[in-house]
């Protein structure tokens, strides 16, 4: 079948109704036609269309069988994940990645540089622009005259995994019922940061 492609986010629950990640419509369509996900809510106003079929566009589909996913890919340090928890905001001087001009970007500074046997850790790992990365060097914060604006820590899964993701109300529900209100609360604050992804 040839299905036109939509770009639409798709929330995919585990069996245990557990949010997992957005996928795109198409792999959503995918995997219900395989019948590897049943449709919980669908986007009424889009469809996928072939010579002889028309399947509304999922917006919540549910695995039929349950996927374990292991704690410690839940948490691993990424980039996307390092920037979101940090609100894509230098955490040395404070500008915004929507600021930095010409070959300025974000990057990854490791607090305790590795060579002097820092890690990858939450802990260890900010946002940092170019310059202040730059600036810092293989040095200390104190060192190098600078200090971090906030103390890094490990993220909660829920802010770890949505923060880079953008939801609508009927697949924030969702995350609601598995997670609770303080979840759905946090979840309020993300479009703006997903929108400067």
């Amino acid at each position: 079948m040839s299905y036109l492609e939509v770009v639409v986010g798709c929330l995919a629950l585990n069996a245990s109704y557990e949010p997992l990640t957005i996928v795109s419509s198409r792999r959503a369509v995918r995997l219900v036609l395989d019948d590897k996900a049943e449709m919980l809510e669908v986007d009424g106003d889009r469809y996928f269309r072939s010579e002889r079929e028309e399947i509304p566009c999922p917006s919540v589909i549910r695995l039929v069988r349950y996927v374990h996913v292991p704690r410690r890919f839940r948490r691993q340090v990424t980039n996307t994940f390092l920037f979101a928890r940090d609100d894509y905001e230098c955490q040395y001087c404070g500008i915004h990645r929507s600021e930095l001009r010409g070959r300025q970007f974000l990057t990854r500074d490791h607090i305790l540089p590795q060579s002097r046997g820092g890690d990858n850790s939450w802990n260890n790992v900010v946002t940092s622009c170019s310059p202040c990365n730059n600036r810092k060097g293989n040095r200390l914060p104190y060192e190098a005259g600078m200090h971090l604006l906030t103390e890094p820590r490990e993220p909660n899964y829920v802010h770890l995994v949505w923060a880079v993701r953008r939801v609508t109300p009927v697949q924030a529900k969702y995350v609601q019922m598995f997670y609770g209100d303080d979840a759905l609360e946090a979840l309020s604050d993300y479009p703006e940061s997903a929108s400067h992804a």
